[in-house]
C-alpha cells in the first residue's frame, strides 16, 4: 500500500473511530487496515491513535497528521480532477431530515446519478445532528438556523409555515380566528430533540413575534406522527406547508390564522468546518441548492 492509499485508510480509521468500520467503509480486510496505521506509525516514529478494546482515537500527534492528511487528499482528488474533464467519484454519505428528502431530493436523484454515474450515494434519515466526522458522514440537511459553530452552512431555501388544524378539530372547539383567540384551544406537542419540551406555537402579530405553549393531548418527535395526529382532531399544529399541501387540497386538514402565520423557516446544508470539501460533496450542494431553487420536487 502507497503512502497516499495509508492516508486514506488512517483518516477513515480517525472518522469512524474504529478499525472495523473503516475496513468495511473501504472494502478491506480488517487487518489490512490494521496494517497500514501500524506501517504508518512506523515510518512516522509517531503513535498516531490511542486503541482500546471498545474505542479508538488519534493522539494529538494523530490529529495534527490527520488535519495534514486531509488537506493532501483533498489536493491530490482535485488535481487529477482536473484532466481529462473527469467527473468526480466514490462515496457520498449524507443525513437528511426524512420529509425533505422525499420531497425535495429523492424525486430529482436520478438526475445527479446519471450525471455523476460513479458516485455512489448513501443517504440516511435523522432529525438530530449528527457528528458527521465521526461517523463518516460528508454533510447534512437540516431544518433552522444552525446552532454549532464547528458547523459551514449554506442555506438551501425558506421554507413557509403555517398553522393547521382537522375538520373535527375545528367542528369541537371552533376556528380560532385571532392570536388573541387561542384560549380554550389545544396543540399536539412536538417534542425537541434537545430541550425534550414541546416547542411553542410562534405568530407574528402586529410586527412581532409571539410565541405560545397550548395544552398538549398528545406529544410526538417524528414528523410524520405529528401530521397524523393533527389528521385525528388531537390539536393545532405548525408545519411547512409542502409537508401538508396535499392534505390542504383534500380537505383532511385547514389552515387557520391565515393573517398571522409563522415565520418562514430555513433549510440549511451543513459540513464540517476543519474538512476540505472533496468534488463530490462540492458538485452535491451545488446541485441541491439548483433543486431548492426550482422548487424542489
Amino acid at each position: 500500500m502507497d503512502r497516499f492509499d495509508a492516508m486514506r485508510v488512517f483518516s477513515r480509521v480517525v472518522e469512524r473511530r474504529s478499525f472495523t468500520q473503516a475496513a468495511d467503509d473501504l472494502g478491506l480486510p480488517r487487518s489490512t487496515v490494521t496494517d497500514a496505521v501500524k506501517q504508518l506509525e512506523a515510518r512516522l516514529g509517531v503513535r498516531l491513535l490511542q486503541r482500546t478494546t471498545r474505542h479508538v482515537s488519534p493522539t494529538l500527534d494523530g490529529a495534527a497528521y490527520h488535519q495534514r492528511c486531509l488537506s493532501i487528499l483533498d489536493d491530490i482528488e482535485d488535481a487529477e480532477g482536473a484532466f481529462a474533464g473527469a467527473k468526480p467519484k466514490g462515496l457520498l454519505r449524507i443525513d437528511v431530515h426524512g420529509t425533505l428528502a422525499r420531497h425535495f431530493v429523492l424525486p430529482s436523484l436520478p438526475a445527479f446519478l446519471a450525471a455523476y454515474p460513479e458516485i455512489e450515494l448513501y443517504m440516511s434519515e435523522g432529525d438530530r445532528l449528527v457528528d458527521l466526522v465521526r461517523e463518516g458522514i460528508d454533510c447534512v440537511l437540516r431544518v433552522g438556523e444552525p446552532q454549532d459553530s464547528d458547523m459551514i452552512g449554506r442555506r438551501m431555501t425558506m421554507l413557509d409555515e403555517i398553522t393547521c388544524a382537522a375538520p373535527s378539530y375545528i367542528a369541537l372547539r371552533g376556528r380560532p380566528e385571532s392570536f388573541d383567540a387561542l384560549e380554550g384551544h389545544r396543540m399536539v406537542g412536538f417534542r425537541s430533540s434537545t430541550s425534550g419540551d414541546p416547542i411553542p406555537l410562534e405568530f407574528q402579530v402586529g410586527g412581532k413575534v409571539e410565541h405560545v405553549t397550548l395544552p398538549v393531548t398528545v406529544a410526538v418527535n417524528a414528523a410524520e406522527s405529528f401530521v397524523a395526529a393533527a389528521r385525528l382532531g388531537l390539536g393545532l399544529i405548525q408545519v411547512p406547508r409542502y409537508h401538508v399541501e396535499r392534505d390542504l387540497r383534500e380537505g383532511r386538514l385547514v389552515e387557520v390564522l391565515e393573517s398571522c402565520r409563522p415565520t418562514p423557516t430555513p433549510v440549511f446544508l451543513l459540513y464540517p468546518r476543519n474538512r476540505q470539501l472533496s468534488p463530490r460533496v462540492r458538485v452535491f450542494i451545488d446541485w441541491l441548492a439548483g433543486v431548492f431553487a426550482k422548487g424542489g420536487g
